[in-house]
């Protein structure tokens, strides 16, 4: 199976293409698992988010870098929200913010989350 491509006939040039990309893709399975995970956004409550008092701006949080586990990256990502939305409101937490969203970059075995949402707390009765 040696020669130019030049030499080939259409249909082997094309052929040898699509087995070179098929070995290529099995060699390195780390680059068809790269990518940026759809994000998940958290359920809201109709009944909840009415007894909630929300600031004006969503916030973000994310870790330092890459991690090898993915629930690592995501408790570490809420983790940094949290803190930027205790300064808000010393009584916010994940579960009460407003359209919440954690959503991650996955690089082969390893993933960056990154947490998105409006901090909020309960209304004073």
């Amino acid at each position: 199976m040696g020669g130019s491509l030049l030499a080939m006939p259409k249909f082997a040039v094309r052929r040898r293409l699509v087995l070179t990309a098929a070995l290529v893709a099995l060699a390195y399975p780390a680059f068809a698992q790269d990518a940026f995970d759809l994000s998940v956004p958290k359920a809201d409550g109709e009944t909840a988010a009415s007894n909630l008092e929300c600031a004006g701006e969503p916030l973000s949080g994310s870790g330092p870098g890459f991690a090898s586990s993915r629930d690592d990256s995501e408790e570490v990502a809420i983790a940094a929200w949290l803190e930027k939305a205790k300064a808000i409101y010393p009584e916010a937490s994940w579960d009460t913010a407003k359209d919440a969203n954690l959503s991650c970059a996955v690089q082969g075995l390893y993933s960056k989350c990154f947490a998105d949402g409006i901090p909020c707390k309960p209304k004073p009765e």
